[in-house]
């Protein structure tokens, strides 16, 4: 039997801890045509089938699973020993991949991944924003950025961005004009209150701290949507209360299009935290980003 070429070995562990061919090909920048054409051919060579394959999902076999299982330290190694060439170059060389909030993408990562990139011309940067918590290594991603409450366990976590932030609370004044001010957080379940909508499907609860007190509310309102840019709009326009990250709201703020609400209730939390896992052969492109980030 013919051995398989590790480009096709690698192409069908990345749609196997994908379970996607389109979502394998987003990370890789190729199409997805490529993949099941290599995955086909590994299939064909090994002459037994790795992957269940219908309209809505791919899943591997009992024996892609097992070959999945051999193949991911195997090819952390062939990576490993790849990327040991970038101790002979003058700067690092290769891709980091990051799985990040979509809100810390919009207002933490532009500046630092610019600075970042500047300083090291050899490195192509890979940011997939989304909102859901999944497995960052199964996905093919080199490190995350979450907040503490979401860290994996066996992870190591760096700091990244502001230490502190805030959730503010602001209403337009046209809005306070014609339904008073609430003044304890109980108060906003008579007001009309404009919602989030995570991608999961959950919708936030609003969270309120003052003198070790914490008050949490589940209020009502004519809006519950999925992005904060919609939401502010409607704020603005007077629809109602609005909670959401301080970075969102202080243009608005600033400007007097929203006033400040229940200010002091607004309920500060730990910033965010690059994390990957803790490993002897560190990735070139990662280790230059942690160290990047620990010099800021």
């Amino acid at each position: 039997m013919p051995q398989p070429d590790l480009a096709d070995l690698d192409a069908f562990a990345a749609v196997a801890r994908q379970r996607s061919f389109r979502g394998a090909a987003a990370l890789r920048a190729v199409s997805p045509s490529t993949l099941s054409e290599a995955v086909a051919r590994l299939e064909e060579r090994l002459g037994v089938r790795l992957l269940n394959r219908t309209t809505r999902s791919v899943t591997p076999t009992e024996a892609g699973t097992r070959l999945l299982e051999r193949l991911t330290p195997a090819l952390g190694e062939v990576a490993a020993a790849v990327d040991a060439l970038n101790s002979f170059r003058d700067s690092p060389t290769g891709t980091l991949r990051l799985n990040v909030p979509t809100g810390i993408a919009r207002l933490i990562l532009p500046p630092i991944a610019i600075r970042f990139l500047k300083a090291h011309p050899g490195i192509a940067l890979e940011v997939v924003a989304e909102d859901t918590f999944i497995d960052v290594l199964a996905a093919g991603f080199d490190a995350g950025i979450r907040y503490d409450e979401k860290l994996e366990q066996d992870m190591i976590a760096v700091p990244i961005g502001p230490r502190v932030q805030r959730f503010v609370t602001a209403a337009s004044p046209a809005y306070l004009a014609a339904h008073g001010r609430p003044t304890h957080p109980k108060n906003l379940l008579d007001h009309a209150c404009i919602r989030h909508r995570f991608v999961s499907g959950t919708v936030r609860i609003w969270e309120f701290e003052r003198d070790g007190e914490i008050v949490k509310v589940n209020p009502s309102g004519p809006l519950t949507a999925s992005t904060i840019d919609l939401e502010i709009a409607a704020a603005i326009e007077g629809l109602g209360v609005v909670n959401g990250f301080e970075e969102y709201l202080k243009p608005a703020l600033a400007s007097g299009a929203l006033e400040p609400v229940l200010e002091d209730w607004w309920q500060s939390f730990s910033g965010p935290f690059l994390y990957y896992p803790s490993r002897r052969l560190m990735p070139a492109p990662l280790r230059a980003f942690v160290d990047f980030i620990k010099a800021m």
